[in-house]
């Protein structure tokens, strides 16, 4: 088997390609990025789709008052801006967003715009550690906005 200079220098295999050119394993980068395959979108988008419908449904029942659902319109419109300054800054090698500003966005209601911004620009679906307190911050944002519905209806 061929080896490409980098390859032999570094000691490592190269990866296996599939049809398509592209490595069969997810690459790390020599930083040590801890890449892997994005999660399917469908997973995203039908998480996204049910969150909708039920907010939609709770505003519509009176369960929930219509500034809920304004607010994480509101955020989401934020975090999906934040996202898109996050890739543009990526791509021209200037200052980024900080990871931590995303995330916080996320938990305080704008994981709704996060995810279409990650879907729609390709941004932040591939780097495993981010993914993670990512959903870890859905859950959170979910769960206290149970508790708050909770607390409104007594």
């Amino acid at each position: 088997m061929a080896r490409d200079s980098t390859t032999a220098a570094r000691g490592a295999r190269p990866a296996a390609s599939r049809p398509n050119g592209r490595p069969a394993t997810a690459p790390t980068s020599p930083a040590g990025r801890d890449l892997s395959r994005p999660l399917p979108a469908a997973l995203s988008w039908g998480v996204l789709a049910a969150f909708a419908l039920l907010v939609a449904a709770t505003v519509v029942a009176g369960v929930a008052p219509w500034w809920i659902a304004a607010w994480y319109g509101a955020v989401s419109l934020v975090a999906f801006a934040a996202y898109g300054l996050d890739k543009l800054a990526a791509r021209r090698g200037s200052q980024r967003v900080p990871e931590r500003t995303l995330h916080l966005l996320d938990v305080v209601g704008g994981w709704p715009g996060a995810i279409v911004a990650q879907q729609r620009l390709r941004h932040k679906t591939r780097k495993r550690s981010f993914r993670r307190v990512f959903w870890v911050g859905v859950v959170v944002n979910v769960l206290a906005l149970g508790a708050l519905l909770a607390w409104l209806a007594r």
